[in-house]
């Protein structure tokens, strides 16, 4: 597969199907973000902890910008200010000078640090610069928790970064014998704030008490305040991930979540390991591994498990939910049917707005991901089964420059994904429905809701209502009635 990406199709058995003849040596334009961003959006679910980058300034810059124009929220990302002489030297002084400057700043109860590709580069070892500075200054009482995640960008997308991130969370603070935990570790993925409180909402409806992680639900999407905080309120408590170890189950949405090659995989060359799956291997906690539940089919799968976690049947107000859905889907269909869609975004979420989807009538003929986890193409036909199409083009490792080739050849109806996809859907003149990560140019991305039966009821509409208005900005004959 060329630097650039490329596409699988079952057409073509599997092989790698190149748009343009010439070989690629680089990405233009990539569907993704880098990794030390999504490790920041998960520390960020923790309570009372302030993430820091060990690297250049200019890394927490650029991603405190992509972020607040995202969430439309503050954000302080702390920096090790990484200089010419730090990148020859090493980056010791200005870490620890770093660390004590947010402790007497911001008094955070967690430090969370990801690394950047310049750390990574000159082969800092950040642990030991974590375990250094605790004996330095292991006289002072109350030092903040400390984690570390390994994210450079350059073996992983922002996806990768987030899901890394989660892991060394859970590896750094789930402690056997720290006390009854709650019965459920529920860890959430890449989704939402609206998202968030909505599977927190169906958590207490089946009266399940969870750990849910991470939990940015407030930090990320909080009211409006009188005065600056450098640490919102919210996030998932540290006493709740301590005692994670001691959980009856483990849940994670998700069919690949941090599969790219993260947590040392890389240059281990050993299969990644999910927060999930690392407390099954160390405490014995069962971990379960389901979708995202966008759509009826997924959502079906994940609230049979509620109810078989809780032993009580799926509640009344979700089954009314699924009705009105299937009447909705039923009401639009005629609009959707055999239109011809580009899915693309974080891996996982194409395989669920895949499977929504191919539900309702639309045919993904792209489902392209900037992700490289080697595993997206056979995720989608066991998850969509019958519904998968022989024509369906999966690419990934992608950019938006090959995606544009593609699409000029293939002419799809609309696209699914991000704002980064606008510039080929407005040359293009196709709609562009917005869902996942980056929102850029338009505003309410942390109240967008997808999941469940009430978010694809929501998407369902946006993707209907989107179509017809495309079909009457094209008519030569202004008509209201649709």
């Amino acid at each position: 597969m060329p630097a650039d990406g490329g596409f699988t199709s079952s057409r073509n058995a599997g092989k790698a199907v190149a748009v343009h003849p010439e070989p690629f040596t680089s990405s233009c334009n990539a569907c993704k973000q880098c990794a030390p961003l999504g490790a920041c959006v998960t520390f960020k679910g923790i309570e009372g902890a302030l993430p820091m980058l060990h690297g250049s300034q200019g890394c927490a810059t650029y991603i405190r910008r992509y972020l607040i124009s995202h969430f439309r929220e503050p954000m302080d990302i702390a920096s090790s200010g990484f200089s010419e002489e730090t990148t020859i030297f090493g980056g010791n002084r200005n870490f620890n000078t770093g660390i004590d400057n947010i402790i007497s700043q911001y008094h955070p109860a967690v430090i969370a640090i990801a690394s950047t590709c310049l750390s990574e580069t000159i082969g800092e070892d950040v642990q030991r610069l974590i375990n250094e500075y605790r004996i330095i200054h292991r006289e002072e009482k109350k030092l903040p928790a400390m984690i570390y995640a390994s994210t450079p960008s350059y073996s992983g997308t922002h996806y990768d970064g987030f899901h890394e991130a989660v892991y060394a969370t859970v590896k750094s603070l789930a402690q056997a014998g720290g006390g009854d935990g709650k019965p459920v570790n529920l860890f959430s993925n890449f989704i939402s704030p609206e998202d968030i409180r909505h599977l927190k909402e169906i958590l207490d409806d089946f009266g399940i008490d969870a750990m849910l992680f991470p939990d940015y639900s407030q930090t990320l999407d909080g009211t409006s305040w009188d005065t600056y905080r450098r640490i919102p309120e919210g996030g998932t408590s540290i006493a709740d991930l301590r005692r994670s170890a001691a959980a009856l189950l483990s849940v994670e949405l998700g069919y690949i979540l941090n599969s790219g090659g993260r947590n040392g995989c890389v240059r281990e060359n050993r299969q990644s390991e999910s927060a999930g799956e690392y407390l099954q291997k160390k405490f014995g906690v069962p971990c379960r591994r389901i979708g995202l539940p966008a759509g009826i089919n997924e959502t079906d799968k994940f609230f049979d498990l509620l109810s078989a976690i809780s032993g009580k049947p799926v509640p009344r107000k979700y089954r009314e939910q699924r009705g009105r859905l299937v009447d909705l889907y039923v009401d639009g269909h005629k609009y959707v049917s055999n239109k011809r869609a580009v899915i693309y975004g974080e891996e996982d979420l194409v395989i669920a707005l895949a499977s929504f989807a191919a539900e309702t009538g639309i045919r993904p003929v792209l489902c392209a991901s900037g992700g490289e986890s080697g595993r997206l193409r056979d995720t989608l036909k066991d998850v969509l089964g019958e519904l998968y199409s022989p024509d369906m083009t999966v690419g990934q490792g992608m950019s938006f420059e090959r995606m544009e080739a593609f699409m000029a050849e293939i002419k799809p109806d609309l696209m699914i994904g991000n704002s980064k996809g606008y510039y080929i859907a407005r040359k293009m003149d196709i709609p562009l429905v917005r869902t996942g990560f980056p929102v850029h140019d338009r505003i309410g991305a942390s109240h967008v809701k997808m999941l469940g039966y009430e978010g694809a009821t929501v998407l369902f509409e946006q993707i209907v209502n989107a179509l017809l208005e495309d079909k009457q900005r094209k008519s030569p004959v202004g008509y209201k009635y649709m």
